[in-house]
This record gives C-alpha cells, structure tokens and sequence, in this order.
C-alpha cells in the first residue's frame, strides 16, 4: 500500500470526555472523573485500502471512527485528509471533507427515517451539499448509487419506505446515500452486526466491490476478528483507547504477539488457521475507562504480565516490516511469542 496516496492520516488523535456526576458527589469528590475514549492514536489509512479496527466493546472503536469524520469532538491530535489537516473549527472546510468522507452506522433499522421514502434518504447528502437541484439529476444519482449497492433495478426502492424493505436491503439503502457523493473514504461501524447472519456475507462483498470499484478506503470497525480478516488489507487491535498491535491481515491472524490479540483470536471462528489451538480466556472486563491501569492497559489481564508491565506503558514497535506490537515482552526472548 505504500505505493498508493494516504487518504486519511491521523495523528496522535485524542478523544478526553468528562462523566457529569451528580451534586452529591460533586461536593465530596476530589477529582473529575475523565474517559480517555482515544488516546493518541495514529494511523494512515491509503487509497483501495480497507483497515479493520477490533477490540472489545468499550474499546473506543466507534469514538475514533467518530472523531475522524468530526463527529466526536477531538481533544487533541489531528486529521490529515490527502496530506492537508482538517480544520475541524472551519465549518466551510469541515463541509467540504465530509464531501469526501462518509459514515455507514451499524444500525440500518435506525439509519433511516422510516417516515421518508429510500428516494429521499439517498439523495438526503446532495441536498445538504447543495448539488445536483433539479429532481431529475438527483433521481439518476440515486438510482445509480441504489444500483452500485445492488439493489437493481434501482428505480424499483425509489419511492418505497424502510419497512417495505428487509434488514439487508435497508443497509444497501444506507449504503447507497453514503457512496453518492463519491467518497474517497468511508467509516463502516460494524456494518453488519444487526443482520440476520444469512445475508451478511453480501454485504461484506459489496463493500469490496466499492472498495475495488471506486479504490475507496475503508476503515471498517468491528468485534468479530474473523470478519476483519475476511474483509481487510490490515488490522489493527484496539484497547482501552489504544492500539495495542497493528500488521497485514494474515500477519495479525497467522503471526499476532500481543496477548490481547491471541486472546481475540482462540474465541473466533478462523477457519484453518491452528485448528488445534488452546481457547484462551480472558478473565475480568475491560478495566473502568476512568481508572486505566499504571503501565500497560492490559497488566489486570494478562497471563504474562511482569513487574515492568505494572510501571511502563510500552509503545508500539516494528517487530518485523508492517507489523507493530505494543507490549514489553514483544522484543524479548519469552513464551509470549509461543
């Protein structure tokens, strides 16, 4: 991919909430409770790409695919569209990369208004954007976005409601209004977790048709690390508002390090890859975000947490080309690697 033009770079992003909490414990509480949803994350995401991001939820997944599109408010860090920052303060600028950058919801149930026509829904961002005026331009957009999302004819859903539609062709539906400006880049939060399991293998392939079609990027958010194979060039593991590992599909599969990782990975239904491999359970939930653990994120759940893990947060290394491990025992000779 190092060939191909960055579309979206992200760099040392940061996502800081603040929980309200009530007047009583306003009084008596000695400090603010704070959410490191995101927390210096940086990541580049090239043309014809798609880049899955996993973990658990809590992870921060949807608030970095969020922040990305300016639809979490960023902390800190910045977002790099073809190589020039987003100013997310300009609203004219703002508008004008959201031409360009779109967000496919997990939800299709509730993407769309069930009040309005699929006609209206599709066509909803040219309106917004004021392109395309008269009703006959927009209508052959329409259709033809409807069409490239595999409903055809595509005049057919024009002027039908979401309840007339089953759960994977309101997707397609929700799909079609996020393509019709012709994206560069686009944010899928678990596109397919709300659909009946039969269909989801259709939706997947249309998302690598645009991506080959129309050389799109992706970043496709997810908690199964079996799709995120299926689907992508790289992943990337998220944890506690951090990417703990990130390398090439097969390389995170077939060759991952972080205990993290192996732990996703022996509870997912990866065909053909170590058959014979020990389930490994993960003991105790994600850590309150408010109170993250002193030294690696992970130390309240690893197997082979040590006194080194406890004190310092390790940064991410290049362990071999592409591939970046976020653990102390990565770059040591332990049975982590095991």
């Amino acid at each position: 991919m190092k060939n191909k033009q960055k579309i979206v770079s992200v760099n040392n992003l940061k996502v800081v909430f603040e929980i309200k909490q009530s007047f009583i414990n306003e009084l008596f509480s000695k400090k603010r409770k704070i959410v490191k949803a995101v927390d210096g994350i940086s990541l580049d995401i090239y043309e014809g790409e798609i880049v899955s991001l996993v973990g658990e939820s809590g992870s921060g997944k949807t608030t970095l695919g969020k922040a990305i599109l300016n639809l979490a408010p960023v902390s800190e860090g910045e977002v790099l569209f073809k190589g020039e920052a987003v100013d997310f303060k300009n609203r004219k600028e703002v508008k004008k990369f959201r031409q360009k950058a779109q967000m496919i919801f997990q939800d299709p149930y509730q993407t769309l208004d069930p009040k309005s026509l699929i006609f209206d829904a599709v066509v909803e961002p040219l309106e917004v954007n004021n392109l395309l005026k008269t009703v006959a331009e927009r209508k052959e957009k329409a259709i033809k976005a409807l069409e490239d999302s595999g409903m055809a004819p595509g005049e057919d859903f024009l002027y039908r409601y979401p309840y007339e539609l089953s759960g994977g062709q309101r997707q397609r539906a929700a799909i079609a209004g996020s393509i019709i400006l012709n994206p560069d880049f686009i944010v899928a939060d678990e596109p397919v977790s709300m659909l009946d399991v039969s269909i989801r293998s259709g939706i997947l392939k249309l998302l690598l048709d645009l991506k080959n079609s129309r050389d799109l990027a992706f970043l496709f958010i997810t908690h199964d690390l079996s799709l995120a194979w299926l689907i992508s060039d790289r992943i990337a593991i998220m944890y506690l508002g951090r990417i703990v590992e990130i390398g090439t599909s097969d390389e995170i599969i077939k060759g991952c390090i972080h205990p993290y990782t192996k732990a996703l990975l022996s509870i997912m239904p990866v065909p053909e890859v170590n058959r014979n491999r020990v389930r490994k359970v993960l003991t105790g939930e994600i850590p309150d975000p408010t109170e993250i653990p002193k030294g690696c994120r992970f130390n309240t759940r690893c197997e082979f947490a040590y006194e080194k893990c406890f004190k310092d947060e390790p940064e991410l290394v290049e362990i071999s080309n592409d591939h970046f491990v976020a653990c102390h025992l990565a770059t040591e000779d332990t049975n982590v690697k095991s």
